[in-house]
């Protein structure tokens, strides 16, 4: 039977979240109805917030939700009630790429998780006053005390570990090190590069940290991020507001250049310097996400000497391995997310979003 829940819903574009009583739609036979517990905070709920993507609102966002499963339908598998879980993004399960391990880059992946607002056979999962919502937001919608959860971005996770201190892994931070894990695959001795020290890219500093890259090096305008991102395996920082990274990258790497680049900041005038910071052969994974129909100028005779620019979406990652191995980690220290972390009550979520907006925080995770 239908759940009434209370919501963070967004009534248009530019509007701020308001605590609202929903309904959830009776739970699919392939969806599992969570009690969130904890849930990240992403530019991403940001942007769409804004009215820059064609979301339906009003509506319900959150793609990094951390809880407890409380009833699963009959055609779940794989999680059961009272198992804690993470929420990732959702896809098909059916189509070549989700069939290849590449569920990220699958057929239906926009309206799926970004833009549809409804399951893929066009019913609504939110409702209120008898109204329907956008929700399905990355099969989710965890910005609620409750959410009705596609079994694809279901992640059975170890109990042992605290919800609210994993519940990024979802999509920041799993693409953060996806990004060099899964597509820079950093040789030894290489030379990693990180462009922007948010949670993204301190999440790809420390993933650089635990491969055999011998010089990490960490871009951004900020001295506080860029001392944290030291302290998290940055052996080098760059201050982009007093030199120009592609220089400063050429003279750390005595002239080389660098192996690997991760561009995180959305900027297209940060994506053309990383290139020009590029080593022959080297690769640049573009990870920040400017404006639909954003575009870059490059030098085409600067990348005949084999570099390689890469788009990447949540890291190429297959949730139902990475994620837990990642929880691991943070269990062990190896991740210490903590450092990025900052908690707030779901009461809270305005404050939450505009200590975000002013870099007082790098990762809000709201508390349930």
């Amino acid at each position: 039977m239908s759940i009434t829940t209370r919501a963070a819903v967004v009534e248009s574009g530019g509007a701020p979240f308001t605590l609202s009583d929903v309904v959830l739609d009776d739970p699919a036979p392939h969806e599992a109805v969570v009690r969130l517990v904890a849930a990240g905070l992403c530019h991403t709920d940001l942007g769409v917030a804004s009215g820059g993507l064609p979301f339906p609102l009003p509506g319900v966002l959150g793609h990094e939700g951390a809880g407890v499963v409380e009833s699963v339908g009959s055609a779940v598998t794989g999680v059961a009630p009272g198992d804690h879980v993470v929420l990732s993004f959702t896809s098909c399960g059916d189509c070549r790429n989700c069939h290849g391990g590449h569920p990220a880059y699958c057929a239906t992946w926009l309206p799926l998780n970004l833009i549809g607002g409804r399951r893929a056979d066009g019913t609504g999962t939110i409702s209120r006053d008898g109204e329907p919502l956008g929700g399905h937001f990355f099969g989710q919608s965890s910005f609620a005390e409750r959410a009705l959860v596609d079994q694809r971005s279901l992640v059975k996770v170890d109990p042992g570990v605290p919800l609210a201190s994993i519940a990024p892994l979802g999509c920041g931070v799993q693409t953060g090190v996806g990004a060099v894990w899964n597509v820079l695959k950093p040789a030894t001795g290489s030379a990693v590069v990180v462009l922007g020290a948010g949670a993204v890219g301190l999440s790809a500093v420390m993933a650089a940290a635990l491969t055999p890259a011998t010089t990490i090096i960490a871009v951004d305008r900020v001295a506080e991020r860029l001392q944290l991102a030291k302290e998290l395996g940055a052996t080098h920082t760059v201050d982009a507001s007093a030199v120009a990274p592609a220089e400063a990258v050429t003279e750390i790497t005595g002239g080389w250049g660098a192996d690997g680049i991760v561009e995180t900041t959305g900027n297209t005038a940060v994506l053309r310097q990383g290139v020009d910071a590029l080593a022959a052969r080297g690769t640049l994974v573009v990870v920040g996400a400017p404006p639909f129909g954003s575009e870059v100028a490059l030098d085409v005779n600067g990348l005949l000497g084999g570099k390689r620019v890469v788009g990447l979406t949540l890291g190429d990652s297959e949730t139902q391995s990475f994620i837990p191995a990642l929880v691991e980690l943070v269990k062990e220290g190896r991740l210490p997310l903590d450092r990025l972390i900052g908690t707030y009550p779901f009461a809270d979520i305005d404050r939450a979003v505009r200590d975000m907006t002013e870099g007082r925080t790098i990762k809000p995770v709201l508390l349930f």
